[in-house]
């Protein structure tokens, strides 16, 4: 007998009001969120892990409650679907899959063929799986996604948010790359950047904190997490980003190298043997703070600084070398704006690491960038500010939230389709 993973929790009727479902689809997850439609209040979210394993598992909030977390074997993404929306049905969350107005898809990859979201038709679906080759991870998955949920829900209005979306207001100068016109003009070699869903969401947070129009503001965003970036936002718009024409560029991450030398690449292949894919490999997914220290996630790094020993030295080394890469970014983008009014930490590292937040803005006084140690230390879920009273820049955290993001792009879209 299967049992409905989500049994045990508290129905959420919410009668005839519409709905917005989100999804984030990975190569072996699949991430998911219901908002209503009016006030983007979140009545359920989850996610449902190893996809394409022998026993997948479903965890689930409703409501603000903790289902218990259930198992059972998914053998593809569509199975994996039609679980989670049998049991946001079964709890009242989307109750005879009525009410549903629209479903949001993450999309990591739009190269340059979309500066905004979009409704997505044929048209839209062609273009994405023509912007596979930069993204090969993460832009098949997503498309599957879509694929299956059109195909389960042929009714509901589906639309696309791109990471990259937020950094085409770009110019040439900061997202093209010094190699020959050919390479751009066939084949859109270039800067795209990534993150932009949070960047947006993070900098208008920021702007209606500090009463001030996005447009009035200059802000650096640091989006600190596994994948890390920074970006640039004149006057609400984002004028460069630390990210490239792939995840890979940038700042130090939790696998990923960041920044380095192009040659290295073809140093590994010549000298050392190795062949593209496994240096492709490396870089992405064998490197950043893993590959300095032996583990990609920060707070594991954090717990091995504070020991002793050679793995204790590594993980310092590591810590340094993280902070370090994001001082450089903000001085950068303290040139490239001319004058900042704040800077703005998000994600899981960004929102949750005092000493992470303390190194980033270490030894920066100079260019009126202060810490004050206690209110660094704060722990609450709302935006806070960590500079010094004395300071001229002030220093946020911003917790990001990319769904409802997600969720207000695909209401205002779905509704302008209707008007």
């Amino acid at each position: 007998m299967v049992v409905d993973p989500l049994a045990a929790a508290p129905a959420v009727h919410a009668g005839g009001i519409m709905k917005v479902l989100v999804l984030n689809t990975g190569s072996s997850s699949i991430k998911y969120r219901v908002f209503l439609a009016e006030g983007f209040k979140a009545l359920a979210w989850g996610v449902l892990e190893r996809v394409g394993e022998p026993m997948g598992r479903l965890s689930a909030n409703i409501g603000g409650r903790e289902a218990d977390v259930q198992e059972r074997p998914v053998p593809e993404h569509r199975a994996g679907l039609e679980w989670i929306l049998h049991a946001l049905a079964s709890t009242g969350v989307l109750a005879g899959g009525g009410g549903l107005m629209g479903i949001g898809h993450r999309v990591v990859h739009g190269a340059d063929a979309f500066t905004d979201p979009v409704l997505i038709d044929d048209s839209v679906i062609r273009a994405i799986k023509d912007a596979v080759p930069p993204a090969p991870p993460h832009n098949p998955p997503n498309l599957t996604g879509i694929e299956v949920a059109r195909e389960l829900c042929p009714g509901v209005p589906q639309v696309a948010v791109f990471d990259t979306a937020f950094h085409q207001s770009m110019p040439p100068h900061a997202y093209r790359y010094a190699v020959p016109h050919e390479l751009y003009a066939r084949g859109r070699v270039r800067r795209y950047g990534f993150h932009g869903t949070s960047h947006q969401y993070v900098a208008n947070r920021a702007a209606e904190y500090l009463k001030r129009p996005p447009h009035k503001l200059n802000l650096i965003t640091l989006h600190l997490g596994g994948g890390s970036s920074a970006a640039a936002i004149l006057a609400g718009r984002s004028v460069d980003t630390s990210m490239g024409m792939t995840p890979l560029e940038g700042l130090v991450m939790g696998t990923r190298s960041g920044d380095l030398d192009p040659a290295l690449t073809f140093y590994l292949q010549r000298q050392m043997g190795m062949s593209a894919e496994v240096v492709e490999d490396m870089l992405f997914s064998q490197s950043g703070l893993k590959g300095v220290c032996g583990t990609g996630d920060m707070r594991d790094v954090l717990r091995l600084a504070g020991q002793e020993g050679e793995a204790a030295e590594r993980a310092r080394l590591a810590l340094d070398m993280y902070s370090y890469r994001v001082r450089k970014y903000i001085g950068a983008y303290m040139a490239v704006l001319g004058r900042l009014d704040a800077v703005v930490f998000t994600g899981g590292v960004g929102q949750n690491s005092p000493k992470v937040r303390r190194m980033c803005c270490q030894g920066m006084e100079g260019l009126g960038i202060m810490l004050d140690e206690e209110r660094n230390k704060a722990k609450t879920e709302d935006i806070f500010e960590i500079q010094a009273p004395e300071a001229a820049i002030r220093l946020l955290v911003v917790p990001t939230n990319e769904e409802l993001q997600i969720a207000r792009n695909t209401v205002r879209l779905v509704r302008a389709l209707k008007s």
